[in-house]
């Protein structure tokens, strides 16, 4: 029982989430990738302008605050603790917790709330989504 126990904690638990992690920083790239370019081409760069490359930059930041894991860590616990094997909680769970993300990245910058815009909200949710399937079939599936 204990060395089970362990072995869950210990390489089980952190493996998942690591794929989990990969997957959902694959999926930011590749669909934040097409927002980038969709972005450059509405407003091409011009190498006189540092006005449009901080713009790019900050289009770039949302992928960069992607990088935090607490809202995740949250529902892996949780349901780790409470033993959930529902797929539908992880998927869920990790949408949510993706979703957050963004809108957690406004209110740090100017320390009011502001609302995203609902393209960042899909692409994180949808990242969130396949994350939490993929730690579900990894780790949750016998939570």
């Amino acid at each position: 029982m204990f060395w089970r126990t362990a072995g869950r904690l210990l390489i089980v638990i952190p493996f998942a989430m690591l794929a989990a992690s990969l997957t959902v920083m694959f999926i930011l790239v590749t669909l934040g990738l097409e927002r980038i370019t969709a972005f450059l081409h509405a407003a091409p760069i011009e190498t006189d302008d540092p006005e449009q490359l901080f713009a790019i930059m900050d289009q770039s930041l949302m992928l960069i605050a992607s990088l935090t894991l607490i809202p995740a860590l949250l529902v892996v616990i949780v349901g780790e603790i409470a033993r959930i094997r529902s797929w539908i909680y992880y998927v869920a769970g990790g949408g949510v917790a993706l979703a957050a993300i963004p809108l957690l990245a406004r209110y740090g910058q100017s320390g009011t709330i502001t609302t995203p815009e609902a393209l960042v909200w899909q692409i994180f949710a949808t990242a969130g989504f396949a994350g939490g399937f993929v730690y579900w079939l990894i780790a949750g599936r016998n939570a």
